[in-house]
């Protein structure tokens, strides 16, 4: 393996697959860890994947990621929208980091539009279901091997 990306899926992700299926499709968490870790795994790449509801936790998870992570790739979830500490954390371990979305948050509630990790975030995959973090996972790693 070349290293290791840490998933770190927000507050309400362990809820996919029966969460406003309309909306998150009907793919779980755990196969959102197993896209994720195929992808990564193409690539020489391992994950360590943390969600939870409780913002300290993925803080926590970030900043422990320095000692042996390569890049991050999250969907922060509500917290898109309002965690100014989340920013601060991913901005302070300074590892390059994928956000991902899977709706399009831009076709969304208003509220949704606004991102604290857009300007900060290496990559951005928005809208593109759970594929998406597939694709972040191919972008990310490129970054991370030039």
């Amino acid at each position: 393996m070349t290293g290791v990306l840490l998933l770190v899926n927000g507050p309400n992700l362990n809820l996919l697959g029966t969460r406003e299926p309309e909306v998150y499709g009907t793919a779980t968490l755990a196969d959102v860890e197993r896209i994720t870790s195929e992808a990564a795994a193409e690539l020489g790449f391992e994950v360590r994947a943390v969600q939870s509801n409780h913002e300290g936790v993925l803080i926590d998870a970030i900043h422990a990621a320095r000692a042996d992570c390569a890049g991050i790739i999250i969907n922060p979830g509500g917290l898109t929208h309002t965690s100014v500490a989340l920013r601060d954390a991913l901005t302070g371990v300074t590892l390059p980091f994928a956000e991902v979305h899977i709706s399009d948050v831009y076709a969304r509630e208003s509220f949704r539009h606004f991102s604290y990790l857009d300007d900060v975030a290496a990559v951005r995959v928005v809208g593109k279901g759970v594929d998406g973090y597939a694709e972040a996972v191919r972008e990310l790693v490129t970054l991370i091997s030039e």
